[in-house]
């Protein structure tokens, strides 16, 4: 019996992305989302030594708009995850996943040898994984 492909990161990750300042406001982070329909954002590095970040729509209704804070006033980098969560783009997804579920993390920022490549989420992880561990009959 042969066995069924290995599941990677690469396999479940958006490779659109975008990235934004952390001086950035939440609107201007909320625009960029709506206009490119992406539920999540990577923040740049400010330097070499520095590490990204991450913001998501979730995020920014939690902090912003659920407590009536104006998003032209509140800065990304008082409300984003950071240091991001980083995994490798080429690590296998149930890994990512127990990763991600032991962390209690719903995202990471995928790489590959240390370049953004790629936005992960648990749910696009176990419906890859479910996809090509159990195939339809």
């Amino acid at each position: 019996m042969s066995q069924p492909e290995m599941t990677h990161v690469r396999d479940a990750m958006q490779t659109e992305l975008r990235l934004i300042d952390g001086l950035s406001s939440t609107r201007k982070a909320l625009e960029l989302m709506e206009e490119t329909g992406l539920d999540a954002l990577v923040i740049d590095k400010r330097d070499p030594a520095d590490e990204y970040g991450v913001i998501t729509i979730g995020m920014i209704g939690r902090d912003v708009i659920a407590p009536s804070r104006n998003p032209g006033r509140v800065s990304v980098y008082e409300i984003m995850e950071k240091p991001a969560l980083i995994v490798p783009a080429g690590m296998q997804a149930r890994y990512a996943i127990r990763l991600l579920t032991r962390l209690g993390a719903e995202h990471a920022i995928a790489t590959d040898a240390d370049k953004v490549v790629g936005y992960v989420t648990l749910r696009g992880l176990t419906l890859a994984e479910f996809r090509d561990k159990f195939p339809k009959d």
